[in-house]
């Protein structure tokens, strides 16, 4: 497996990553087969796992540290996120340092681990300042507990409005984003794609293949919407494109976003050992120019088919009061 940087940090990962947000009470729940997929991975040259704290509750995390027990754990660079609910109070989640520093302490002891490769702001929160949340983080990496700071599913003026707060403020940047992206959801092409390759980021797509769409199984969708319509024909055409291309759909939506000159490795989120080895191979596809010229014709670049996949909606967009003048 030919390896790729993460940014300009110098760590070497696996051109895919192992998303764990099916492993536990959310996907399989049998700890020991989540184990052997994990193990899988790894022994196929996957070097790089991606979990959150809120992925069922915690037990993702439990999970992987049990893969990783045994001598794994120093080969392996790994992700994890902070930001969901974890609890019924009302600080037990969020951006503020007060939640970071006490929920870095239970990532670290679910995982099993003495630090985190990488610790990732699961989503913006425009109510917190963010040199708050890079000054505990920063603080973090000073303490040794981790090592690199990320963030996920942030619009591009909140990237480069954090990069701005490290360089003014002397915080540790951060060095990867973790966004929505695939043939269906292409919204990012517009802009954030851009700033990260700018500032010299990282990008780990999370859904490369659109939640299922684009494995051939989107039953759990509501096809009477419009939005869900589209992406049901262009994936049937998309299907069309990779069986006369001689791959699988899985294979043709997972070597475009590897295509991507400015991603460094989809996240693939295995629930099976079968959805894991369906998904190995795409490393091993390479999509020529008349392929990607094709899929443009299908889905055009920087559309999302359904806005809701952009995974992120901002609460100016989301209160009517927010928008006008009182």
């Amino acid at each position: 497996m030919e390896y790729r940087p993460l940014g300009r940090t110098g760590v070497s990962v696996s051109p895919l990553c192992l998303g764990t947000m099916m492993f536990g009470a959310w996907g399989n729940p049998d700890h020991d087969e989540s184990i052997r997929i994990i193990h899988r991975a790894l022994d196929a040259g996957i070097n790089f796992v991606d979990t959150a704290d809120v992925y069922s509750r915690g037990e993702s995390e439990e999970i992987v540290g049990k893969a990783l027990a045994g001598g794994r754990r120093d080969r392996v660079v790994l992700a994890t996120k902070f930001h969901g609910r974890m609890g019924d109070g009302p600080n037990e989640q969020g951006n503020s340092r007060r939640w970071i520093m006490q929920e870095v302490d239970s990532s670290l002891r679910r995982l099993g681990t003495d630090w985190i490769d990488l610790y990732q702001v699961h989503r913006p929160e425009p109510d917190t300042d963010v040199d708050e949340t890079l000054g505990a983080l920063t603080d973090l990496v000073r303490a040794g507990k981790i090592r690199y700071l990320g963030s996920s599913t942030f619009p591009a003026h909140a990237i480069v409005e954090a990069q701005w707060a490290a360089e003014r403020r002397g915080r540790e940047r951060v060095v990867c984003e973790q966004p929505p992206y695939s043939i269906l959801a292409r919204g990012i092409e517009a802009d954030v794609l851009t700033v990260c390759a700018s500032y010299g980021m990282g990008v780990i797509p999370w859904s490369p293949l659109a939640g299922g769409w684009l494995s051939g199984r989107p039953q759990r969708f509501d096809l009477s919407l419009p939005e869900n319509q589209r992406k049901l024909e262009a994936a049937d055409r998309l299907g069309a494109l990779a069986e006369e291309g001689g791959i699988s759909l899985i294979h043709l939506a997972l070597g475009f976003v590897l295509e991507h000159p400015a991603v460094t490795a989809p996240i693939i989120g295995p629930r099976t050992m079968e959805q894991l080895e369906s998904q190995l191979g795409a490393t091993e596809v390479e999509l020529d120019t008349e392929l990607l010229d094709r899929i443009d014709e299908i889905v055009p670049p920087g559309t999302n088919l359904n806005p809701v996949d952009a995974g992120y909606t901002p609460p100016s967009l989301e209160a009517g009061a927010r928008r006008r003048r009182v």
